[in-house]
């Protein structure tokens, strides 16, 4: 039996495997190998890798591990949890049966990306998610806003410090008049038809169609799609859940701890505000609590 079984091996996942292997606990990792980062060339921002792949710092952290005897990555994915604290089952898509005494889940979340031709085409090229990881690579270009929610309007005002040249495209929604006067303060110009596509070459967009209207030349598209917990496992163990600005995530106590005795959370799944710096960072502190328990 496994002390841990952490379901889920990017950035959270193997920062909590470090903290439990440096405790010499056994533990075993899990994983698809398809990180919510993949689409991104570069990561940014991260001190001491930045400008590095993202599936380079993941593969130089797996690396890292082997230097742990306690600690083993499969590279396979889990299919069902069932259990309680000190007694849970883990099956994998190889219809192994494995047991643990704690679970640790850092399976992320997926983004669900709308309907818009040349979205996902250019999701982590040129349309981007947050300006702290990708904002520098395109300062002073034209850059846009795709407005999902009044939290966009927090974002556009976050975008004056890389460029002046901006655009929100609300995509067909209403604005509260106010708000019309305020960007145009900060002279914003407002596209207000629906978004039909995006042109671009190899994910490298030049400009955004409007049903009605002439295209709008733009270098970058910034844009925060609904997202979704990427896989269901928590839904058999019964895990609370929140509701995040984006979609439902996994509701954890300060300790990392979900509604379940002995099942720990940590990353993308769990938290609102979401990076590789955060999961880093996370993942450890739900490493260190998880073991903490063990304790006896």
């Amino acid at each position: 039996m496994d002390d841990v079984i952490i379901v889920g091996g990017s950035f959270a996942g193997l920062s909590a495997a470090l903290q439990l292997g440096r405790a010499r606990r056994r533990v075993t990792v899990l994983d698809t190998g398809l990180p919510r980062n993949r689409y991104a060339a570069h990561a940014h921002g991260l001190l001491g890798h930045d400008g590095k792949p993202p599936t380079q710092i993941l593969a130089e952290g797996r690396a890292q591990l082997g230097r742990y005897p306690s600690v083993r990555l499969l590279d396979v994915a889990a299919t069902a949890l069932a259990g309680t604290r000190d007694a849970f089952t883990v099956t994998t898509a190889a219809g192994e049966n494995l047991a643990a005494r704690r679970l640790i889940l850092s399976y992320g979340i997926t983004d669900v990306f709308p309907d818009i031709e040349g979205f996902a085409q250019c999701w982590g090229r040129s349309v981007l998610h947050c300006p702290y990881c990708h904002g520098f690579e395109v300062a002073d270009g034209r850059l846009g806003l795709l407005y999902s929610s009044p939290l966009s309007l927090h974002a556009m005002a976050l975008l004056h410090d890389w460029s002046a040249r901006l655009t929100l495209f609300t995509n067909g929604q209403d604005l509260p008049e106010a708000e019309h006067a305020k960007l145009a303060r900060r002279g914003v110009a407002i596209v207000t038809g629906r978004v039909a596509g995006i042109d671009h070459r190899d994910g490298h967009l030049s400009s955004i169609r409007i049903e009605q209207g002439d295209p709008v030349p733009l270098d970058a598209l910034f844009a925060h799609p609904r997202q979704r917990l990427a896989a269901d496992l928590h839904g058999a163990l019964g895990l609370d859940l929140t509701e995040g600005p984006l979609g439902e995530l996994i509701a954890v106590g300060d300790d990392f701890q979900t509604s379940l005795p002995g099942v720990y959370a940590a990353g993308d799944l769990a938290h609102p505000m979401q990076s590789a710096h955060l999961a880093l960072s996370r993942g450890s502190m739900a490493g260190v609590h998880c073991h903490q328990s063990l304790i006896v």
